[in-house]
């Protein structure tokens, strides 16, 4: 088992009411977790048998750790990537999961989110919760799928291969800073790869890249798993932006013929990096244009996906729509695109419909 002793992290709550939140070094060993915080340094220490729902997730250059204790979500971060493989290694040894947030999708289902669920513009981004305007966000909320959309029988799961790629359900984020992802990371690999694929440069690449911009609000739906259609997940991640100009000028980049292969090559490396496997799927993408009824611009992608664990064959689904001051991401992995393909473009429509009937009116 892995001992640790890392420093220079914030934790939201305080243990106690009042009590320091900064600076924070986390002292780990095999059986227990141990915070100190503040100056003088109070101890706090806990068994991580006691600690649930763990999850470290990996921004464009900053990570933060997440564990249930009691009722309570505590959340540390830290504004550097310094111990990141450590931590990693930790998390992983104590059951927990290793998530990479992008700006788009999502912060995307990590076996079970990450980080943005691929939304175009951003993937590099910082997320924190704000105070969204109360407008904005009951929009972006609706936009999103829920289980009275989808047919009976099918049921929420909070452990996904999705997870890897789409962010916590329900959880606001807003954008507040951007920052160039680490080198030589599993992000940047993905992002080689989409930029490589699509003939764009880092420098003008809005989906990974340096020209991308961040929405001012985002929300994931929770993971829906069906056994119908030969097994299916999927999840939707909605995104707001500021003006009506930031979305078109995304568009035009997602507009390239090539766009939906390459989204979808690139999605499938950020759900295998999550299990330590190659920024590749060596499996050929293909672009999917969904059956729309509404002139609302829409591009998808299909990619075969293999994962450990799982025999059976998945293909990794793909669809990006965008209307007005929306982005909205729709991430499926399914065990048959044929017989999933026409029950995903009515999904779509569904999307369509509600980005098209929004009542944000900002400029």
């Amino acid at each position: 088992m892995t001992n640790l002793r890392s420093e220079d992290w914030s934790v939201r709550p305080s243990f106690v009411p009042n009590g320091p939140t900064s600076p924070v070094a986390l002292l780990i060993d095999e059986t227990t977790l141990t915070q100190l915080a503040g100056i003088p340094p109070v101890a706090w220490q806990t068994p991580w048998s006691e600690l649930t729902n763990i999850e470290l997730v990996r921004f464009s250059s900053q990570m933060a750790l997440f564990a249930t204790v009691g009722d309570v979500r505590y959340c540390w971060r830290h504004r550097q990537l310094s111990d990141f493989e450590a931590m990693r290694t930790v998390v992983l040894e104590h059951g927990g999961l290793v998530t990479h947030r992008r700006r788009r999708m999502g912060v995307f289902v990590v076996v079970g989110a990450v980080v943005l669920a691929s939304f175009a513009g951003g993937i590099a981004a910082w997320f924190t919760r704000g105070n969204p305007n109360a407008t904005e966000l009951a929009d972006v909320k609706s936009v999103n799928l829920t289980l009275n959309d989808l047919p009976s029988g099918w049921y929420t799961s909070s452990t996904s291969i999705l997870s890897y790629l789409v962010p916590p359900a329900g959880e606001v984020f807003t954008s507040t800073t951007t920052t160039a992802p680490p080198k030589n990371s599993s992000f940047d690999k993905a992002a080689a790869l989409f930029q490589s694929c699509l003939g764009v440069s880092n420098q003008k690449d809005r989906v990974y890249g340096a020209a991308g911009q961040v929405p001012d609000d985002q929300v994931s739906s929770p993971i829906f798993n069906s056994n119908s259609l030969g097994g299916i997940e999927l999840a939707t991640t909605a995104q707001y932006y500021r003006t009506t100009s930031m979305v078109s000028r995304d568009t035009v980049e997602m507009a390239k013929t090539n766009f939906g292969s390459c989204f979808a090559s690139s999605s499938a490396a950020i759900i295998l990096s999550g299990y330590g496997l190659s920024n590749s799927t060596g499996n050929v993408a293909t672009n999917w244009r969904p059956t729309t009824f509404l002139h609302v611009w829409s591009r998808g992608g299909v990619v075969a996906l293999s994962v450990p664990g799982v025999t059976s064959k998945l293909q990794l689904v793909v669809a990006v729509m965008t209307n007005g001051h929306y982005e909205v991401t729709l991430s499926a992995l399914v065990g048959s695109f044929t017989k999933a393909q026409s029950f995903l473009s009515s999904l779509v429509n569904t999307l369509l419909s509600r980005m098209t009937s929004s009542t944000s009116k900002v400029a």
